[in-house]
């Protein structure tokens, strides 16, 4: 059955939108949820925090005039229940089936694609290069971008192609012109905005080193070396090529503020090294990430800001809300990176979570071949990221 072919509910039932809920979640509020998408969807990808209390039981249970006590039994009837699906249809008609039965609940408008579609922007407070950083955040799928602007010029670093519009938006509500758009690699996990964006006459730009992987647009792009520089009105953001990741991994360095690493390091992990050579490449890949860390990210000085391109439900935001950390903190918390190399690469190849979903189509799409349009590419990117070494955080241990 589609969430369009769900009746109307015989009661009004009240929706609660995604922001909203969102906003509930980040003040604390004790949240329960009864997510009715299939059990397999549910335990890989769902919304995950301490205060949120989640139940899963799938819409086909309420199909029936006569549920199973056994069901509504599992169903909270002293506190408020938000139910959700992937879209909203089967959630209005499971919290239609149970508001007539007396039980206070309401159901998230879009579901978890409308969860999906959550994006903020936060300031770094912590950053002290010129101008002004920005740090973009998709709670769904953890992906982290950055926009940093000054005299009137800006430039985006890892876009996301479902938000073209919100960058441009952005920017011209900030009265600056976004005259970049810089990835750091080829995405696993979600599909690159910069060829979208360059479509809008913004300068894309993508790692020279990840050219070789077989992207096929490239002489449509900017490619940029290790040590090149952009200039965003008195910041200057500085091309670090760090491998590991990918081959092509590539971290910009904002004003000697921030290192934007992409998916090199995080504030609780490192990268995995399997997503471009798969098992086999993985033991050299993870040495290579050893090598980046050591001789371009940790030389750096101490109080210099990380921010990745993702964080996970084990990260914990900084005091300003953004997913970033001095190196020098990072160090101090996360044993691994002061390792020997046989150490580190034992460790990180020990734990890895399942790859990203459709992580190969993703690939290919990011390489300019395989084409989707907006809706599928909204679609292959639903789900967590998993572009961390580890399930558990690396951090504080």
């Amino acid at each position: 059955m589609n969430a369009d072919d769900f009746p109307t509910p015989d009661v009004d039932v009240d929706s609660v939108d995604p922001e909203t809920l969102k906003d509930r979640i980040d003040a604390g509020e004790e949240i329960s949820i009864l997510d009715a998408r299939m059990q397999s969807d549910y335990e890989e990808w769902r919304i995950d925090a301490a205060n949120v209390t989640s139940i899963n039981v799938p819409y086909f249970e309420f199909l029936e005039d006569d549920i199973d006590e056994s069901v509504l039994e599992q169903i909270p009837d002293d506190r408020e229940v938000t139910v959700l699906c992937a879209k909203g249809g089967a959630s209005e008609y499971v919290a239609g089936t149970l508001a007539e039965r007396g039980y206070d609940v309401n159901h998230l408008e879009d579901g978890m694609n409308g969860w999906a579609s959550i994006y903020e922007a936060v300031e770094v407070e912590r950053y002290d290069g010129a101008g002004t950083l920005l740090q973009y955040q998709r709670p769904s799928s953890g992906c982290l971008g950055y926009l940093v602007y000054d005299d009137e010029t800006a430039a985006v670093i890892d876009p996301l192609r479902a938000f073209t519009d919100r960058y441009l938006d952005d920017a011209a509500e900030l009265g600056v012109e976004l005259e970049y758009a810089l990835d750091t690699h080829i995405h696993a996990d979600h599909i690159s905005g910069v060829r979208d964006l360059a479509d809008e006459g913004v300068e894309g730009v993508i790692p020279d080193a990840a050219v070789d992987r077989g992207v096929t647009y490239a002489d449509q792009l900017t490619t940029a070396a290790d040590g090149d520089t952009f200039e965003v009105g008195d910041a200057t953001i500085e091309t670090v090529y760090t491998p590991g990741h990918t081959t092509g991994m590539t971290s910009y360095l904002v004003d000697d503020g921030l290192l934007a690493t992409g998916d090199g390091l995080f504030v609780e992990s490192v990268a995995r090294p399997d997503l471009e050579e798969g098992d086999d490449g993985a033991p050299d890949a993870a040495r290579m990430l050893y090598e980046s860390l050591q001789e371009r990210v940790l030389t750096l000085p101490d109080d210099t800001l990380i921010g990745g391109a993702h964080f996970s439900d084990a990260a914990e935001p900084a005091a300003d809300g953004t997913y970033t950390a001095p190196i020098g903190e990072i160090v101090e918390e996360m044993d691994a990176l002061t390792m020997d190399e046989d150490d580190f690469v034992d460790l990180i190849l020990s734990d890895m979570p399942p790859r990203p979903a459709n992580y190969e189509k993703i690939i290919a799409t990011n390489l300019g071949q395989n084409a989707v349009d907006d809706q599928e590419a909204f679609t292959l990117e639903l789900g967590p990221n998993n572009c961390a070494a580890s399930q558990n955080s690396l951090a504080g241990d």
